[in-house]
């Protein structure tokens, strides 16, 4: 019983070499059907690998939507808010990728993009911009004290701000700048900064004055309002020491401790003072002027 079925499988498998062998003899016998075999065969893989080949690319036009484009936007000029607004519309993304500060176009808006405008792109694609900053640039102010006013007024432009008109002091020298004020008259400090365009006003040397005008007392002020003073009473500010080397980090600690001349002292309008800075406010009570020679001042 156990014997019956694999004698019915050597029984299949000799009818089947049987079967090959007889279509061996046929096909030897016969090579023009042998060959029409092979090229059908060749034919339907053809076919097959035809068919493929149209599924797959249709398959791929669908996923990466072939053929289907829009337009890019005009977004420059526009801020971000309203590009993103005009571009979601086109189901398309935006990204900024740098700024930028110009004068020339208004702040916090769009002053290049990639993609260009009219450009045709697939849905989807992010649009780069780059914007202007939204707050003018800061300026710091340079120390243009004794520089001939007309090189003051173009280093002025260079930078951004705005020369706005000429102040005459009198003073040793002749067109050199004395001082920088805003437009209400409040000296700048060098090194203050400003908003781009800010308008300034220099104040120039004309000369030596012909009145007699009272040297003010300067001890215990900083330096700036020295400056400021002094130009207030139609004298400018000579030479100025330091008792010790300052640092960037208190130079604006140092005020005046000793002068020269003296405070009262009579001057002709125009004349200089000079002066003796330290950071020891009680150097500037105690000392006495007897103790710092004339010449130390020069």
């Amino acid at each position: 019983m156990y014997f019956c079925p694999i004698f019915e499988i050597l029984t299949f498998s000799s009818k089947s070499e049987q079967m090959t062998a007889k279509q061996k003899i046929a096909m030897e016998s016969n090579p023009r059907g042998t060959m029409a075999f092979v090229l059908i065969n060749l034919a339907i893989a053809l076919i097959i690998a035809v068919l493929l080949l149209v599924a797959l690319k249709w398959w791929l036009n669908r996923y990466t939507e072939h053929g289907i484009e829009v337009e890019v936007p005009q977004i420059t000029g526009l801020t971000v808010e309203e590009a993103q607004i005009l571009l979601e519309g086109e189901t398309l993304r935006l990204e900024v990728y740098d700024s930028t500060y110009s004068s020339k176009v208004p702040l916090g808006t769009i002053v290049e993009q990639t993609p260009a405008p009219v450009s045709r792109v697939k849905r989807g694609r992010t649009v780069y911009v780059v914007m202007n900053a939204r707050q003018r640039r800061q300026v710091a102010v340079p120390q243009l004290a004794d520089v001939p006013y007309r090189q003051a007024e173009s280093t002025l432009r260079q930078m951004g701000l705005t020369p706005v008109g000429l102040v005459y002091k009198p003073s040793a020298y002749r067109d050199l700048v004395l001082d920088i004020l805003t437009e209400d008259s409040t000296s700048i400090t060098p090194g203050t900064l400003l908003t781009e365009h800010t308008p300034v006003i220099l104040v120039v040397g004309q000369g030596l004055g012909t009145e007699q005008v009272i040297t003010p007392d300067l001890k215990g002020l900083g330096l700036q309002d020295c400056r400021s003073l002094l130009l207030a009473t139609h004298l400018t500010l000579g030479t100025f020491t330091y008792d010790k080397e300052p640092g960037e980090d208190n130079i604006n600690r140092y005020i005046v401790y000793d002068q020269h001349p003296a405070a009262g002292s009579r001057l002709t309008e125009g004349k200089a003072v000079n002066i003796l800075l330290t950071t020891d406010r009680k150097k500037a009570v105690s000392v006495n002027a007897d103790e710092y020679p004339e010449e130390e001042f020069f």
